[in-house]
């Protein structure tokens, strides 16, 4: 009996809902996340800062957003009015889950998965997601202007520059070393000082090592070993979960995912709609990741043919492969140019 865990934004859904609320709620949102999210790449990937995470930009975003009277009722409802899934995303769940345990691993802020599940009748309970209580911190008109104003100086600086070669601070070109400056002395100085504060400490986003820990969790629920994991991810978030279930030999597969994810998954899958996650766990189902391993070697994806009817006309459109360190700046320059085609050059953009 396999087991299958899946990130949410870009297997299931082509949102970014924090990019997207940034941008709906704080004037010049879409640079001022961009470069948030610049600089937690920077922070989880490259200085690797001790008590720090890929995907703590939902963090570090949040008291900006409760500066622009954002609440957890508009959370909610801007989730619900723009949730936008992949093609046959909504059908894949529910074939998944009437199939084997599926769980979502997702750092989206949980809002976003509720109207997820809202509309695919995906269980909640089978869902990690970040929890945040907006409406419990309560800011004096004098913070939040405060943190507007830092909020457009932050999206004033030039966008971060990230060389994939890149180890330390030192390897920034000078202009970017120049953002990181006041960067850090807004979110660890400046910030902790207000009541805002609080979402810095108390704001536990699911990504990197905490996905990791969903994954285990998910095992202690369902009884079965990482070995049967079949884990579908596409950013820097899912880095620890990939290197758990990989290093078990389970599956790991980059769906239309950034370099970050390609670096740690086995296989790539390249597609434009969510047919392609059926194919994957009918495959990972038969016999593991040595199916995988078939499949990889084969110019026919042959687990489409196994699939229900509603499902097998979309499944064929995709590539599938095994990850190739010898082609690999080749396929992360394929499959990140395919990922802005499905879900748009701002979002597919972000680590």
């Amino acid at each position: 009996m396999p087991q299958v865990n899946l990130d949410c934004e870009g297997p299931l859904t082509l949102n970014d809902n924090a990019f997207e609320l940034c941008e709906a709620f704080i004037p010049n949102g879409g640079k001022f996340f961009a470069l948030v999210s610049k600089y937690d790449d920077y922070l989880a990937d490259i200085e690797k800062r001790p008590g720090y995470k890929a995907g703590d930009t939902l963090k570090l975003v949040l008291p900006f957003l409760k500066a622009y009277g954002v609440t957890h009722e508009i959370m909610r409802e801007f989730s619900r009015k723009t949730l936008k899934v992949l093609p046959k995303a909504v059908e894949f769940l529910r074939f998944a889950k009437d199939n084997w345990p599926t769980f979502i691993i997702s750092t989206s802020y949980c809002p976003y998965l509720e109207a997820l599940c809202e509309i695919t009748s995906f269980p909640m309970e089978n869902v990690f997601c970040t929890q945040v209580k907006i409406d419990q911190v309560r800011l004096s008109s004098k913070e939040e202007k405060l943190l507007q104003e830092i909020a457009q100086e932050i999206a004033s600086l030039p966008m971060i520059e990230l060389p994939k070669e890149a180890q330390k601070l030192s390897d920034l070109s000078r202009e970017s070393q120049e953002v990181i400056a006041p960067l850090e002395r807004i979110f660890w100085e400046i910030l902790p000082e207000t009541k805002a504060g609080r979402f810095l400490e108390e704001v536990n986003p699911i990504g990197g090592s905490e996905k990791a820990r969903a994954v285990a969790q998910s095992l202690e629920m369902t009884g079965l070993s990482a070995e049967e994991v079949l884990y579908v991810g596409d950013s820097i978030t899912d880095v620890e979960a990939f290197q758990l279930v990989k290093e078990a030999q389970g599956g790991t597969v980059s769906f239309n995912g950034n370099r970050y994810a390609l670096r740690k998954a086995e296989f790539y899958a390249l597609a434009p709609q969510a047919a392609a996650l059926a194919c994957l766990a009918l495959t990972f189902a038969f016999d593991g990741r040595e199916a995988l391993l078939k499949e990889a070697q084969s110019p026919l994806f042959a687990g489409c043919e196994r699939l229900p009817e509603g499902l097998k006309t979309y499944a064929q459109d995709f590539r599938f492969g095994l990850i190739d360190a010898e082609d690999f700046e080749k396929l992360v320059a394929e499959s990140e140019t395919f990922r802005k085609k499905v879900r748009g050059e701002a979002v597919g953009a972000l680590g």
